[in-house]
């Protein structure tokens, strides 16, 4: 056999295995071997296929496969898996209220085998004939998943990309009457097109090429507007708020992603302003901040048409916030707005925080509402605790961010047929910490901000709560941070707290300065005297059965995923390659240490002027003048010991300034 034919043979041989390689790389996996059991992400990752021909790559997650292109020309990130998940069991659970009060029940697959026993169970009791239960007719109607309901939801999805969610919601969720499955990108329709094929979900799902905002904006009036409106953008959703809140029906669910946790964190307070009217600031809470200020925007928004809004469900997860929201209208209802929005003074120093509400809400004679603006401000211009300014940030959302009720449904729903999503483990644990957390108090402190404020050890987590229920306060987790402290206990009670833990184990206080938080929190005597005995119900349930709620990193580099360009490199070759490429390009090479020291020597020595240097010869700085003897009481300075020529002459130039 010749040469060339030999390597012919070798290059059809590893074709399959270059195109299985590239498919890998491309969704983000590791390469190599992966372990589900270690993935706490879901019970098993997405399954990838490479069809005959290497062109696409499909993607089975849930009930929907998925054919995306080799080239990253849409978006896709296999890690917001659970935000997928999450909205589903949202949007059924949200179909089930809706359609009950029709008179319809909704029937989901998980839900087969608990169904039929309660129908078992009762035709054993009453045991009726046959004719009997024909004749009554009491059978209310029942909507499946995969067909279409006449009076069931109209879902709208601003951004589809690949039309992944549409998919899934047609498969999934039953008690649909159409989805629409929009997107600008023509290359994206296509897809999305091809994928409603694949799936048969044609009679359910409905591409559509336009701008989301003229979408809505076009399906205004009463008659033409959506049930339900998923919004996921690549980073910030504030382009589309004011057409959404505008396109859903009356008590219609909105359901709002936003990726860019920079902003919303406190990076950049002016942009956040800019984005959603609000403040943001760097907190240890920034991350349920971010979801009052995004809520705060939502109902902003819907103020301006006569509308506001109530959140089910507000979820930080991973590097997004995701929120789902009630749309109604009502003018008496819109005037209480303003006494739920509030501003947040926080200490620079210890990180203390007080809510000032922008209005307040009164009882007037003849059971009559009054609202007035509120008075304030709640804090002096210096901290009462540590002496230091405090930053304004705000307005934020100020009320209940979830709706506990209807957060206990979607658990006990995902409880009873956990093999219906694959991240129906972390699932549980995130709703069962929510139905946990006080509803009354926004924001939260954190173990190792209070105890690094005072420079202590930090106590630990059952100690600090029991010592806050010993103290006669409530206290909660939050399942935005693992070691977070929600409680109704003013900060006083907090710093007394940390008063009492630090006498246990004392602090250094020559080494503190008189100007820092923690010399002016513990030069004061605590008047409440904290018990830190374990007590029983210091432990949440959801901590004592260990459920997951915040997952491990699935796979390298798996947090928000570059924007889909069209014409770009396959995902993992283009991820690797701007890597090494921008590797280290805001560093500085390193400086030869003979180049570091002849640059030094052109700047004069301060501590040779004001004759207190001793090194000579040895200082890294210029010495170009005679050095004077030092006096007795000078106090000797080190400079750093670097190896160096001999000093310049006295003709020598020298820059002025120190590096």
């Amino acid at each position: 056999m010749s040469h060339a034919k030999i390597v012919l043979c070798l290059s059809r041989t590893l074709r399959p295995a270059r195109s299985l390689c590239r498919t890998w790389c491309m969704e983000g996996h590791p390469r190599g071997p992966s372990d589900p059991g270690t993935m706490e992400n879901g019970t098993q990752p997405c399954k990838v296929e490479d069809p005959p021909g290497g062109q696409d790559t499909t993607v089975t997650e849930g009930a929907a496969k998925i054919a995306f292109p080799s080239a990253n020309e849409v978006f896709y990130n296999p890690v917001q898996e659970f935000n997928r998940d999450l909205t589903c069991a949202v949007i059924t659970e949200f179909a089930r209220l809706q359609l009950e009060a029709k008179g319809i029940r909704i029937k989901v697959p998980g839900e087969k085998d608990l169904q039929k026993v309660v129908v078992d169970l009762s035709e054993q009791e009453e045991e009726p004939q046959e004719g009997e239960s024909l004749a009554r007719g009491d059978q209310p109607p029942t909507a499946a998943v995969g067909e279409i309901c006449e009076e069931g939801l109209r879902v709208l999805e601003g951004l589809a990309a690949s039309g992944l969610r549409s998919i899934r919601f047609a498969l999934e969720v039953p008690g649909l009457r159409s989805v629409v499955a929009n997107d600008a990108s023509s290359r994206a329709v296509d897809l999305i097109r091809r994928n409603v094929q694949l799936n048969d979900v044609a009679h359910l799902v409905q591409p559509n090429q336009a701008d989301a905002r003229m979408l809505m904006y076009q399906h205004q009036k009463p008659s033409e507007r959506f049930d339900v409106i998923d919004l996921d953008p690549y980073g910030s959703p504030a382009p589309f708020l004011d057409a959404a809140v505008q396109a859903v029906s009356e008590g219609g669910l909105l359901c709002v992603t936003c990726t860019d946790m920079a902003v919303l964190a406190g990076n950049s307070g002016e942009t956040c302003y800019s984005k959603y009217g609000a403040m943001s600031l760097k907190s240890r809470a920034c991350h349920e901040m971010a979801l009052r200020i995004v809520l705060h925007s939502l109902d902003l928004r819907a103020n301006c048409y006569q509308r506001f809004v109530e959140p089910l469900l507000s979820v930080s997860a991973d590097f997004y916030v995701r929120v789902f929201v009630r749309v109604f209208t009502g003018q008496a209802k819109v005037k209480a707005s303003a006494s739920k929005q509030a501003l947040v003074f926080q200490c620079v120093g210890c990180g203390s925080f007080r809510l000032q509400r922008l209005g307040r809400r009164s009882g007037a004679p003849g059971g009559r509402v009054k609202f007035s603006a509120a008075c304030g401000p709640p804090v002096s211009p210096q901290c009462e605790h540590c002496g230091q300014r405090h930053q304004l940030g705000g307005p934020v959302w100020a009320e209940p961010i979830h709706d506990l009720d209807f957060v206990r449904r979607i658990l006990e729903a995902v409880s009873a047929s956990p093999g219906r999503f694959h991240t129906s483990e972390r699932m549980q644990g995130v709703l069962s910490v929510i139905t946990e957390e006080l509803p009354d108090v926004p924001l939260y402190y954190t173990l190792d901000q209070l105890s690094s404020t005072v420079r202590c050890s930090t106590p630990s987590l059952l100690q600090m709560r029991s010592a806050l229920l010993h103290a006669g306060f409530r206290v909660s987790l939050s399942h935005a941070c693992k070691n977070a402290v929600k409680t109704d206990a003013p900060p006083s009670v907090l710093w007394d707290i940390m008063r009492c833990w630090e006498k246990e184990s004392p602090v250094k206080r020559e080494r503190l300065s008189e100007t820092s938080p923690a010399f002016h929190i513990l030069s004061v005597e605590p008047r409440l005297q904290a018990s830190f005995a374990i007590r029983d119900d210091a432990n949440p349930s959801s901590r004592q059965r260990g459920l997951k709620r915040f997952q491990a990193n699935p796979e390298a580099n798996w947090g928000p995923r570059p924007r889909a360009r069209p014409g770009a490199k396959v995902a993992g070759e283009d991820l690797e390659e701007r890597r090494r490429l921008l590797q280290n390009k805001r560093k500085e090479p390193a400086e030869d240490p003979a180049q570091r020291a002849a640059r030094l020597k052109t700047f004069p020595c301060k501590k040779f002027k004001e004759g207190t240097c001793q090194r000579g010869d040895q200082c890294c700085y210029s010495h170009s003048t005679p050095a004077p003897r030092p006096s007795a009481d000078a106090t000797p300075v080190d400079c750093p010991e670097t190896p160096s020529p001999k000093p310049p002459g006295p003709g020598a130039t020298t820059e002025p300034g120190v590096d």
